[in-house]
């Protein structure tokens, strides 16, 4: 059990040393956000009015998660802004719960309107624990509304994650 516990807390460590680097311009990153909306909108072809109302979003194309009792998560994204790419992201989780284990997946988040997209590029945002994303899948998207000016979706990449946790995510924003 003692050598769970270290490998998930040096896990956790790892997660949160990973969020503390140096920002730099990464031209993948840009590959993986372009491919990771063609994932989405494949998998849901009624995603498609998500972008083309939406102001902006922010795109996650991988989110590690991990945890024992307490937990972690971290992600770097693209932000775009009408299509255009404006900025990097960076995802950060703390949560504190029953919980056990790790897991990957994707995100997007779109802003509905202009003020919503400002006040999330203004550096420091965050979501609460009552934020709620939705699972992507066919036709899920016309049953998803914008709630305080966000839609949040995602699909599980992989790993193994047991967790009635609360924590709430925040993000820093970079333009390019």
């Amino acid at each position: 059990m003692k050598l769970v516990h270290n490998i998930l807390f040096s896990s956790l460590l790892l997660i949160f040393f990973a969020s503390q680097n140096v920002w730099a311009w990464d031209a993948n990153a840009e590959v993986k956000a372009n491919e990771t909306l063609a994932h989405f909108a494949n998998k849901d072809k009624s995603m498609d009015n998500f972008f083309k109302q939406a102001y902006g979003y922010a795109v996650f194309p991988t989110i590690g998660k991990a945890g024992f009792v307490v937990g972690g998560a971290h992600g770097e994204g693209v932000v775009y802004k009408q299509g255009v790419i404006t900025g990097t992201t960076k995802m950060t989780q703390v949560s504190v719960g029953w919980q056990a284990g790790a897991e990957a997946y994707s995100e997007i988040i779109f802003f509905e309107k202009e003020s919503d997209y400002e006040a999330f590029i203004k550096g420091s945002y965050a979501l609460g624990a009552q934020a709620s994303a939705v699972a992507v899948k066919s036709g899920i998207a016309t049953q998803t509304n914008y709630n305080d000016g966000v839609a949040i979706f995602t699909d599980y990449k992989g790993g193994l994650m047991a967790a009635a946790s609360v924590g709430g995510q925040k993000f820093t924003y970079k333009a390019k």
